[in-house]
């Protein structure tokens, strides 16, 4: 007797949306491709989402709720780089959610509660709103560049960093290029490098500044 599939439910149909966007990106993701993945056909898909715009809203509000919420009335410094080091995790696996997190003009109630968690916990810290503005701002810009920058490098992890570099190198010459010559050789390939670790040195100097 062949398995039972699950039942299609509207998270299951966002979830798979979300595995199908993890595979292939966004670009990717359709009604077609998202049935395909849940092995059912389109029709069935249109009964919980019913046009891209929606699976989107909800993808998006989805991964919102990975991100760990600040706890509003905690230090605030302590706060704010939990929250930062959750969402870097969470742009990690989801690389296609990047540049989608703040565009969604139906935003789900996970993407709100996030939003006034951060705000509250700022506020709660002192802050007034216009210094909460721009605390948030620049926070979630490093953030979003941060994880961009990270989603696009040629290697993962400290361990392919000497992989990828190192035929680079051979193109290189010190007489030519002698900062990045150095640079490479006297730092990026140290054992030990990890480009990962930049993100808590830049984190805390924009914390270190807003305090």
């Amino acid at each position: 007797m062949p398995a039972q599939r699950p039942r299609l439910s509207r998270e299951r149909v966002l979830r798979g949306a979300i595995e199908v966007a993890d595979k292939g990106g966004i670009a990717g993701l359709t009604i077609r491709s998202l049935a395909q993945a849940l092995d059912v056909k389109p029709m069935s898909v249109y009964h919980y989402v019913a046009t891209k715009e929606e699976i989107l809203d909800g993808i998006v509000d989805l991964v919102f709720t990975d991100i760990e919420l600040p706890a509003i009335g905690g230090e605030w410094r302590a706060e704010m780089r939990r929250r930062a080091g959750s969402a870097r995790q969470v742009l990690r696996r989801h690389p296609w959610a990047i540049g989608l997190l703040e565009s969604r003009t139906s935003p789900g109630p996970a993407t709100l509660r996030h939003h006034n968690a951060v705000i509250g916990t700022l506020r709660a810290a002192g802050f007034s709103l216009a210094q909460t503005a721009h605390a948030y701002a620049l926070i979630d810009s490093y953030i979003y560049g941060f994880a961009l920058q990270e989603a696009g490098l040629p290697f993962d992890g400290p361990e392919t960093v000497a992989e990828v570099a190192g035929p680079m190198m051979e193109s290189l010459t010190a007489d030519e290029y002698p900062h990045l010559a150095e640079m490479t050789t006297q730092y990026y390939l140290k054992p030990g490098y990890d480009f990962g670790d930049e993100f808590e040195f830049g984190l805390d100097l924009i914390l270190d500044a807003l305090a």
